[in-house]
């Protein structure tokens, strides 16, 4: 087992990566307790029984797939659940599922009895390489994506990629684009790895090499007021279409995909239009761009009337600049109809 140790200001905990670790949850994570196991209808239900055989007292609280769930009102449903279990502040919550689940478990143990312990078990190569450490917490509201959240560092996370067998093959796609993100603003050899080798063979060491670029930036800005900005590279202009999108038209990952193509040097474009086409993901919008536009404004790096954009101009570094919402506006459009 590989154990990546994750040290932010607020509290620092494990990242156990490991192929069949989810089967030692209770040997990693502390379950005798109370323990409310929260997954999706699109999670094969055996990973949630498999966790549940290895705590104390445990029930299961499964939610819609999908974005939906992400709501003030799955969090008033999930809360009212563990008050019925009669789950005190000693007892804790697992995530088991994707980005979705793992955002709005997080967020409930941050807010139940002002906090109970969050462990995470995620089961898409995105949550695994990107959204199930960090701390990051949120839910939806009046279709902004994340809107309603909460820092709350988790206290254990096992990365079990031997989960990702069940993952559609779209599914995987969109996990990678978050791997592309992070080598294009940190790792210009795993860059070179997706888009040299062969995904599926690789994929452990682009999961491990994408959780440390992940750590070392969490680590240096938990609260995102600096160097942290540059895990929303391609996300500007990705939630804006996740938001026109009516938050499922496109999956996290391919809104992403297409956010970054505008943010690039025209040779680093060049190349990573290559590796989308090669992994699947699309590189082209023809959606409304206006109405995605419009989102901009409720963008969480927003202040006053500009936004704070990474730029890449080469493989590996990166630029942050405050950027009006208006220019960025014509840079979406200039690149988008290229």
């Amino acid at each position: 087992m590989k154990v990546i140790s994750l040290n932010p200001q607020s509290r620092g905990y494990d990242i156990n990566i490991e192929r069949g670790a989810i089967d030692r949850a209770g040997e990693i994570f502390n379950l005798d307790r109370k323990v409310m196991i929260v997954t999706d209808d699109g999670v094969p239900r055996g990973y949630a029984e498999r966790v549940k055989s290895q705590c104390k007292d445990a029930t299961i609280f499964t939610v819609p797939m999908g974005e939906e769930s992400k709501s003030l009102g799955m969090v008033e449903r999930i809360c009212r659940a563990m008050l019925e279990f009669e789950m005190t502040r000693s007892d804790c919550v697992v995530a088991v599922g994707g980005g979705v689940v793992g955002d709005l478990a997080g967020f409930v143990a941050s807010a139940y009895m002002r906090g109970v312990d969050f462990y995470n078990i995620p089961t898409t190569l995105l949550s695994q390489v990107d959204s199930s450490i960090g701390g990051k917490t949120a839910v939806n509201l009046g279709g902004v994506k994340n809107i309603v959240g909460a820092f709350y560092q988790p206290s254990g996370v096992i990365i079990d990629p031997s989960l990702l067998s069940t993952l559609p093959e779209r599914q995987l796609k969109n996990g990678l684009a978050e791997a592309i993100k992070m080598s294009l603003t940190s790792d210009e050899a795993l860059f070179e790895i997706i888009e040299n080798e062969g995904i599926k063979e690789h994929l452990d060491e682009i999961i491990y090499r994408s959780l440390l670029i992940k750590k070392a930036v969490v680590e240096s800005d938990e609260r995102e007021s600096g160097v942290r900005k540059i895990l929303n590279f391609g996300h500007t202009l990705g939630h804006a279409i996740e938001a026109a999108e009516e938050l499922g038209g496109l999956y996290h990952g391919e809104c992403v995909a297409i956010g970054m193509t505008v943010v690039c040097a025209n040779e680093v474009k060049a190349r990573l239009i290559e590796i989308l086409k090669k992994v699947g993901l699309p590189y082209g919008y023809a959606g409304d761009i206006d109405a995605a536009i419009g989102f901009l404004a409720s963008d969480k790096k927003r202040a006053g009337d500009k936004i704070d954009v990474v730029y890449v101009d080469e493989i590996g570094n990166y630029r942050i600049e405050k950027t009006s919402i208006e220019d960025f506006a014509q840079i979406i459009r200039k690149e988008i109809e290229k």
